[in-house]
């Protein structure tokens, strides 16, 4: 199996929901995390529903895009050993 290399945690401070359900990323991680005005977030439930977790939409269109293209290789593989 394939060692992942994911860094460590970072904890960037709190943040209070207002009136609107809105809240403040801290500057820390919008820089951390390349996070610029404009950039559409997704937002998920963690495994248990009790956390939530945010990611830019662009990596989940790059991490599809990668997914699909190994898929296709596999099928590609796939085929050849059939014959």
């Amino acid at each position: 199996m394939a060692k992942i290399n994911a860094p460590d945690p970072q904890f960037w401070g709190s943040a209070t929901v207002g009136e609107r359900g809105q809240i403040v990323i801290p500057a820390d991680a919008r820089q951390e995390m390349s996070i610029k005005p404009g950039d559409k977030l997704l937002i998920f439930s963690g495994m248990h529903g009790e956390s939530l977790n945010v990611i830019k939409a662009e990596q989940v269109t790059e991490f599809v895009s990668r997914a699909m293209a190994r898929l296709a290789k596999m099928e590609e593989i796939a085929r050849k050993e059939e014959k």
